[in-house]
């Protein structure tokens, strides 16, 4: 990480300024595979708090979390569990990708950020936002940032002064190939300066 902060702090100024405030952030990783996959789903466009306590509620139901396991279970039963029905077919969906092999969880570890961006994004409820944080976290790629999240967004909108998502791509090139710490950065800027913690285990 050490190489990478101290490339970025070149290139930019504000990574030199985050840092000064608020200190090195930490790199968070999750682990790799279905249920990680199934978190992001109830993650997409809701707090991380909000979702992780669906995503329990739904673990203490369902003993053995596997796809088998979901793609049997009921509608109105993920919905009791405060998981909407969008949600809830984007879930079944991944299940049967993984039980009709369409997707290999197990090789993307051995496949270029393009390569599982291809694979993943066949699926039905997986857009780019949900691939970059499982390829940043999971596959701990270097090189993303997730234009998809909006808090990278209003934190380059704050400390740069850029409103436009392909402006914001354009000044991001000087960041390559540690754009994913970069993101990390920004995350930490934006978490710090409204006094949240965010804890990713589950």
């Amino acid at each position: 990480m050490q190489q990478a902060i101290e490339y970025l702090s070149e290139k930019d100024t504000i990574f030199k300024l985050i840092i000064e405030k608020y200190g090195l952030p930490t790199i968070p990783k999750r682990p790799q595979g279905f249920e990680t996959l199934l978190l992001l789903i109830l993650e997409q466009q809701v707090s991380i708090d909000s979702a992780k306590a669906t995503f329990l509620k739904l673990r203490e139901k369902i003993k053995i979390f596997e796809p088998s396991i979901l793609v049997d279970l009921q509608d109105e039963e993920f919905r009791t569990l405060g998981v909407s029905r969008q949600k809830t077919s984007y879930i079944k969906a991944l299940s049967v990708a993984i039980l009709n092999k369409d997707i290999d969880l197990e090789s993307l570890p051995t496949k270029t950020a393009d390569q599982v961006r291809q694979e993943l994004i066949k699926i039905k409820g997986i857009g780019n936002w949900t691939i970059d944080i499982y390829l940043m976290f999971c596959l701990q790629a270097p090189d993303l940032l997730p234009l998809g999240d909006i808090a990278v967004v209003n934190t380059i909108k704050e400390l740069l002064d850029i409103h436009e998502k392909e402006a914001m791509e354009v000044h991001a090139v000087q960041w390559s190939p540690y754009r994913s710490y970069a993101t990390f950065l920004l995350w930490h800027y934006y978490l710090n300066k409204r006094n949240r913690t965010i804890v990713y285990q589950y």
